[in-house]
């Protein structure tokens, strides 16, 4: 007899025979020399057994005849069920632990960094009415040739060991809704002002300067951000960055892109003019992937300038974004799977989104975006006076007034503003100026510079000679690079009339206005773009619009063509 493990409870019977488990050597051998099941008729250590103990057969019955066992298809049912049963949580929990063995393998190949290097100085947009924000993610193209892999597809040895620099910068914009993205591209050539940055690999140090942008990545990806949020006044959720190797990978698991060209291209060195892609094709269309991939995205020469360059990448982009949707791969699990792999093994990363988990939600923002709703096109410049053949800057009032649009979170095609425009309703009346009241806070520092000492003061007063008497001044200074007068959600439409007549009596446009999620009353911020003077500043004279200011690319058209600079196009 056996003994129980529990103290008090005396003996317990013995286990069953294992065939009532529904797991015995029964299943293998259809029952042939299975015992039988006591069914209760008998003692289990007497009775209800043949003499031999192990035949099939039960003990008589009437008449002397030996009964049939008892369901014993139904029994045999059982049991295979039992053995399924078992045998499926066998393999659920074995695939359940490669699952997670081959995510942690893909989450410890991630690399990643800070997002910052410790000069992000942008304010991250306020959430809309639904509660969302949106995505904006910093795309680092760098031309490091610290690997075997990319000095094999460019460069030659005395670049190695050289700092990387960041030949291509494109921002993602994703609206908070997620029915538009844009992708802006800085030329590599542009003068910026750089604020100081910290290496994290090497600790090196470097002073705040005005360079060429291609340059901040002797800071890491973090200083390029750092750069672009000072520049253009817009916070940035992330940083992603790629080398040459990490293109060709891509564009391999990718499965290719399709792209154009209206003549023959032939990018190699030409007199006077070193270096070149080596990108050879014959006009018209072409999938291109792999090395030949990175050649497209590389050819400067053949498109004429960096300008061409940033149009010809655009196309690529789309082209990819096209192939992927009519692949399903957004929700195909066997080309994610492909496509995490190789992005894990090419792709650094900023820390928040260091993780295969977070690197595929960030996937599926782009998911439901229409085509025809992504627009990619390259920052409006002029010729650097310093430099005029070598480098540009930003295009006043044009380059600024695309920011605004981002920082915004605005549509950058024309046709979606005005209809946003038309849906705003006209509102109450707004209240009297004498019974609003107004914090007005000092912004001036938002370009980087020291603020301007005793300005919301000086704004205060001029409120007050417009009649906004209960106007006051907060001691809590902000960085704000544009003025704009804030609204608490809570107010709703009446405190938007409220905040619309605040901006009349100031000259201010209308785009000034913005809802806060929070706060108890109207806030007049003062931003670095009126630092002095009592008339706010009226916008740039060029105030035409982004998308007609510069080269664009919608997501939809399909059938454009780069066209070839004339030196290369014999094969």
């Amino acid at each position: 007899m056996g003994r129980s493990s529990t103290p008090g409870e005396g003996t317990r019977p013995r286990v069953r025979h294992a065939g009532q488990l529904g797991w015995d050597d029964g299943l293998y051998e259809d029952g042939k020399d299975q015992a039988p099941i006591p069914d209760g008729s008998g003692d289990e250590a007497g009775g209800g057994r043949s003499a031999g103990g192990g035949g099939g057969d039960r003990a008589a019955g009437p008449g002397g005849r030996r009964g049939r066992p008892r369901r014993a298809g139904r029994t045999k049912k059982r049991r295979i069920l039992r053995w399924i049963a078992f045998s499926l949580a066998f393999v659920i929990l074995g695939t359940g632990a490669a699952g997670y063995l081959w995510y942690e393998h893909l989450n410890g190949k991630i690399r990643k960094g800070a997002r910052s290097a410790g000069n992000s100085a942008a304010k991250k947009t306020a959430p809309n009415a639904a509660g969302q924000t949106p995505l904006n993610i910093l795309m680092i193209g760098s031309d490091s040739r610290n690997s075997a892999e990319n000095l094999k597809l460019g460069g030659s040895k005395e670049s190695v060991g050289g700092t990387p620099l960041a030949d291509v910068q494109m921002l993602l914009h994703v609206s908070a809704d997620r029915k538009n993205a844009s992708v802006v591209s800085i030329p590599r050539d542009t003068r910026v002002d750089i604020p100081a940055c910290k290496n994290p690999d090497t600790g090196e140090t470097y002073a705040a300067t005005n360079g060429i942008i291609n340059e901040t990545l002797r800071g890491g990806p973090g200083c390029t951000l750092d750069t672009w949020e000072k520049l253009t006044g817009v916070y940035i959720d992330h940083w992603m960055m790629v080398d040459f190797a990490g293109v060709v990978d891509m564009a391999d698991a990718v499965g290719g892109a399709w792209v154009c060209v209206k003549q023959n291209v032939n990018d190699v060195p030409k007199p006077g003019v070193p270096g070149g892609s080596h990108l050879r094709l014959t006009a018209g269309k072409h999938k291109i992937k792999g090395e030949d991939a990175l050649k497209w995205l590389r050819t400067r020469h053949a498109f004429a300038s960096d300008i061409g360059r940033s149009q010809a990448q655009h196309m690529y982009l789309n082209s990819v974004l096209r192939e992927l949707k009519s692949q399903d791969a957004f929700t195909d699990s066997g080309r994610l799977v492909n496509l995490a792999e190789t992005a894990v093994g090419s792709l650094q990363v900023s820390d928040e989104i260091g993780t295969v988990k977070k690197l595929f939600d960030l996937g599926m923002q782009l998911k439901n975006v229409p085509l025809d709703k992504m627009n990619m096109l390259t920052m409006p410049r002029i010729q650097d006076p310093e430099d005029p053949d070598a480098h540009v800057l930003p295009k006043p009032g044009a380059a600024e007034k695309l920011w605004a649009l981002i920082r915004d979170d605005e549509s950058l095609d024309p046709k979606d503003r005005a209809k946003a425009k038309k849906k705003t309703p006209a509102g109450p009346k707004a209240a009297a100026p004498a019974s609003l009241g107004v914090t007005v806070v000092n912004g001036t520092s938002g370009d980087g510079q020291a603020p301007t000492q005793g300005r919301a003061a000086e704004v205060q007063n001029l409120l007050k000679a417009k009649g906004f008497t209960e106007a006051g001044t907060s001691p809590d200074p902000a960085s704000a690079r544009t003025t704009e007068v804030a609204y608490p959600k809570s107010s709703g439409a009446q405190g938007r009339s409220d905040a619309l007549s605040l901006a009349k009596a100031l000259s201010m446009p209308t785009s000034a206005v913005k809802e806060s999620p929070d706060g108890s009353g109207l806030t007049l911020t003062v931003g670095s773009d009126w630092r002095t003077g009592s008339t706010f500043p009226k916008a740039a004279a060029d105030d035409s619009d982004p998308l007609e200011d510069t080269e664009s690319v919608n997501g939809a058209k399909s059938d454009e063509c780069m066209d070839v600079y004339w030196p290369y196009r014999q094969m």
